[in-house]
């Protein structure tokens, strides 16, 4: 009997949320995420301990600062990860860069630039950036520069329908994040998942991107149970860490496909400038400030990132 994750497979693209090569080796997923949380643990993985001291080397006999380092080396990951995966590898924008178009579509470049220095081709990378407007925008400039981008930091449908008009290649809508806030906010244990605030929205950003033809990838992210997950079976991507890979690679239990692009309910297009985006976020609580609560954490792992390289680099 076929697991629930071989059926899932069948359905939707698998993404391994995590940056450590060997649970990429061992779950063979079709692309891999990363972001600074997880360029953080696998800093501590013995198995890239050498990739970590050829770039703080390199960088010490080059000059570089413990801020270049922490870039090279996050692109070093990713160009090893890219070697092992068939599709994509989600590489981040500085957290700090989100509020500001211009150096972000600088940092976007640099980083293809440094993956194609290492002969890895644009076309296997995502450059990840949060879902604010700046950062919108940034996506729009890098996608007529040929470079696709992962919009991520996704918890509203203003978000999501500036992400498609900019044409962006995949958002990640977190799912876990948002019924996180919902169950304080409401005082919940936890939701059936046919009433997951988190599961509830992505069914909704999957039915308008389906209903209006866009192109862009949905991936759902951010899942605290595999029931979460089940119930976004069918959805274009979805990206799932380790231990959920496991606990559904043991479950042989009957998986329905819970979203199809064939069954919609045609939602008609919705109109989107900067003035309705920003009013849509201020008037939602969850999404202002999950946003910047991820916007937030992202930044204090880089900076941790930056001092764990200088100290490597001064020892």
């Amino acid at each position: 009997m076929k697991t629930v994750l071989e059926q899932l497979r069948e359905m939707t693209v698998v993404v391994a949320d995590t940056g450590e090569a060997a649970a990429v080796k061992e779950y063979k997923p079709v692309d891999c995420t990363t972001n600074p949380s997880l360029v953080l643990k696998a800093l501590t993985d013995p198995a890239t301990e050498e990739l970590v001291v050829t770039e703080i080397d390199t960088g010490k006999k080059t000059g570089q600062t413990p801020e270049q380092v922490t870039e090279t080396l996050t692109v070093a990951m990713g160009a090893e990860l890219a070697a092992l995966v068939p599709g994509r590898v989600s590489t981040e924008v500085d957290a700090c860069l989100s509020f500001d178009t211009e150096k972000s579509v600088t940092r976007g470049r640099d980083i293809i630039a440094e993956y194609e220095k290492r002969g890895i081709k644009r076309n296997q990378i995502l450059i990840k950036l949060a879902s604010t407007w700046e950062g919108i925008r940034a996506a729009e400039i890098l996608q007529n520069d040929g470079i696709d981008c992962n919009l991520t930091l996704l918890f509203s449908m203003a978000q999501a329908v500036a992400c498609a008009d900019a044409k962006a290649f995949l958002i990640s809508p977190f799912v876990g994040r948002i019924t996180d806030w919902y169950k304080k906010a409401e005082g919940r244990d936890s939701y059936l998942p046919h009433e997951d605030p988190g599961v509830k929205s992505v069914h909704k950003i999957y039915d308008y991107y389906k209903s209006n033809n866009i192109e862009t990838v949905v991936m759902g992210a951010s899942f605290r149970s595999s029931d979460q997950i089940k119930a976004l079976a069918g959805c274009d991507n979805l990206t799932i860490a380790p231990s959920l890979l496991d606990e559904m690679g043991n479950d042989t239990s009957i998986l329905e496909q819970a979203l199809s692009p064939n069954n919609t309910s045609g939602i008609l297009p919705i109109s989107m400038d900067e003035a309705t985006f920003r009013w849509e976020m201020n008037a939602d609580p969850m999404a202002t400030e999950k946003l910047a609560e991820g916007i937030r954490n992202f930044d204090v792992d880089h900076k941790k990132l930056i001092g764990l390289i200088a100290a490597r680099m001064s020892a």
